[in-house]
């Protein structure tokens, strides 16, 4: 079949299209459609994390798990909202954390991280798609065989890359990472339930700059403007 992916991932995932649990899925989405439910991110925007961030330049990867339930704020990139939605509240804090750890100052009206996602962070969820309104909805339908296989295929291929797994739905995937050639930092998840118990203070941002630069690589610009 005919998937609308990024060259480079296109041929690293060519074998995953054809496979059984990825054609039920194709199947299930349409059927969702047809039944009239709403499902996020639209469409064209499901693999928006492999099209704005293509397999040869992933230098970090910050991975999430499921999108965003309420209309228009899933766009594809993990812990990302459209532009014009406010930041959730995970989002807030993570901004709070960037504010801390590199003196940054972030917008409180600028949800949309496609600015990092550009320079080589997979804003990567373990589940693409969700029924409008209710979180993990499509958390069975075999999304998670395709992004552990992303993970996975990140792990073989690649070299240096920089994980930062938050929460423990995300310390679960360390298992997928061969820790001997790439990087992981975890922290507690940056939801409010959580963020104090070990997300604030982790330094995860200027910790990552730091090992980009150890490698010879550029590090990560994540200053967002205020549209």
């Amino acid at each position: 079949m005919d998937v609308q992916i990024e060259p480079s991932w296109k041929e690293v995932l060519k074998n995953e299209f054809t496979k059984q649990y990825f054609l039920e899925i194709v199947t299930f989405l349409k059927i969702e459609k047809n039944a009239g439910k709403a499902v996020y991110p639209p469409g064209p925007l499901i693999f928006n994390a492999f099209n704005q961030t293509h397999f040869d330049n992933i230098k970090v990867v910050i991975l999430g798990q499921d999108p965003y339930h309420n209309p228009g704020q899933a766009h594809g990139l993990s812990f990302s909202v459209q532009n014009g939605v406010k930041p959730p509240p995970s989002l807030v804090n993570i901004y709070k954390e960037i504010r801390s750890d590199l003196n940054i100052a972030m917008p409180v009206g600028n949800g949309n991280l496609t600015h990092w996602a550009q320079q080589g962070v997979l804003l990567l969820n373990a589940i693409l798609t969700v029924r409008a309104n209710e979180p993990a909805s499509h958390s069975k339908i075999g999304w998670m065989n395709f992004t552990d296989t992303v993970i996975t295929k990140i792990s073989d291929e690649k070299k240096g890359v920089i994980f930062l797994l938050w929460g423990k739905f995300a310390h679960e995937k360390q298992l997928l990472i061969d820790e001997t050639k790439h990087f992981v930092l975890k922290a507690a998840h940056p939801s409010p339930f959580s963020a104090d118990k070990g997300f604030f203070g982790c330094k995860h941002f200027s910790k990552t700059n730091g090992l980009l630069t150890q490698q010879g690589l550029s590090p990560i610009d994540w200053k967002l403007l205020t549209p």
